[in-house]
């Protein structure tokens, strides 16, 4: 009977596009000021919340959004989780944050369909294969799991791969990180939302930022859309906009904003069940869950903040893709869209105090951002709170830029140079 009820109730509430079906979470409209503002409701935005109340007893939050929650690059992104970064800063980090994506499921109470696959990073020459040999290495010395496989265990590790390439790409080994895999981007955003409302967080969206009110050198309130909020400390965490939002604060930052394009297949059935990415040839490419392949490409060549597609970049991954997987040539792709990415000289991310006493930011990321948003939101939420950096993003300030201790992670981030 329970069982009948429950279908009847899901039937009725899809009949009135579930306007009975209870908020999960609020919808308030701002108050006139706030302990914290945090600039952002995607991923990294939403963690930084959650991290300030639960680590921090910071409950007095405000996370404010210009459209709906989760809209930006959290949501146009290929969901690859990996920390099999080359710097001993970027390994720590990426490490604490894949260590907290192991766990949080459990700690949302909210499942992000996390799924350790494994990822390969191929080598098709000679250069690639150092290169990969040198990031296992540095892997293994910072406790990070990673494994070198030749052309014959890459063959037993992904049977659909062509070995040869059709001559152009041949495949002569790759790394393999088997903690890394994907996870349900959005998923992730709704999780971290839930949990942040729950420990009293206000999420406002629809509310665009129209500037900041700085008096003396310090951060007094955030002029949106929605009014003035008066706040004590904000954080920015806005991704391809970071650099237009530090304009409006009056600094500028090292970034340039260029559209990453990615795409999706129709639905097959389980073919790959691995994650395969290909620097060399800015391709990348696993398998959802229902069923679609999903494809990363490269970046436009151009600044911009477009949200989608490009015919050029996507005929260039594709040609490539049908060379490593002739399986997927007579495939239909479904649809494209770009996220904008920010990206730092060193391809690395800035979390970090600015210019302004009291205010924030962190960006910077590349094609780093979704994989890192645990721990991302668990470094700033510290920044915030502390007024000073954790150990693990002490090396990701600003001042880097000024005294030329770059973390250049242009061949471990795969895509983003």
């Amino acid at each position: 009977m329970k069982s009948r009820y429950s279908i009847f109730s899901l039937l009725r509430n899809a009949a009135s596009y579930h306007e009975n079906w209870p908020e999960v979470w609020r919808s308030p409209e701002p108050k006139s000021s706030y302990d914290v503002v945090i600039v952002g409701a995607g991923g990294h935005g939403l963690a930084t919340a959650y991290y300030l109340a639960k680590e921090h007893g910071i409950t007095d939050v405000a996370v404010i959004e210009r459209g709906w929650l989760g809209g930006g690059n959290t949501g146009r992104n290929t969901t690859i989780v990996r920390s099999n970064y080359l710097w001993d800063e970027s390994a720590q980090l990426y490490e604490h944050a894949l260590k907290l994506w192991e766990g949080l499921s459990a700690e949302l109470n909210y499942n992000v369909m996390l799924s350790q696959r494994g990822v390969m990073n191929l080598a098709h020459n000679q250069h690639d294969l150092r290169e990969i040999s040198r990031r296992v290495n540095a892997n293994r010395l910072n406790g990070v799991d990673s494994e070198f496989l030749d052309a014959r265990q890459v063959k037993e590790f992904c049977p659909v791969i062509d070995l040869r390439a059709g001559g152009r790409y041949p495949v002569l080994g790759a790394s393999l990180q088997r903690r890394g895999g994907t996870a349900r981007h959005d998923a992730v955003a709704w999780g971290y939302a839930r949990a942040a409302d729950a420990r009293g967080v206000d999420i406002i969206q629809e509310c665009p930022v129209h500037g900041f009110d700085i008096e003396d050198g310090r951060i007094k309130a955030v002029e949106t859309a929605k009014g003035r909020i008066e706040a004590r400390k904000v954080g920015i965490a806005v991704a391809g906009h970071s650099s237009v939002l530090a304009a409006m604060a009056g600094f500028r930052l090292p970034v340039h904003s260029l559209p990453l394009q990615a795409l999706v297949s129709e639905p097959v059935k389980p073919v790959i069940d691995c994650v395969v990415m290909s620097g060399a040839v800015h391709a990348y490419i696993s398998q959802s869950d229902r069923g679609e392949l999903v494809i990363g490409a490269g970046v436009d060549k151009y600044i911009g903040y477009g949200q989608r597609g490009s015919l050029p970049v996507t005929e260039e991954t594709l040609a490539a893709v049908c060379e490593l997987f002739p399986i997927f040539r007579r495939m239909r792709m479904m649809r494209s869209w770009g996220g904008i990415v920010d990206t730092c000289p060193d391809a690395s991310p800035i979390i970090s105090k600015t210019p302004v006493e009291g205010l924030y930011i962190n960006g910077g990321w590349g094609t780093g951002g979704f994989k890192s948003t645990p721990g991302s939101g668990w470094v700033f939420a510290h920044t915030i709170a502390r007024d000073e950096p954790h150990p693990l993003n002490a090396a990701y300030t600003l001042d880097r830029f000024t005294t030329g201790y770059l973390i250049d992670e242009h061949g471990a981030a795969a895509v983003a140079h």
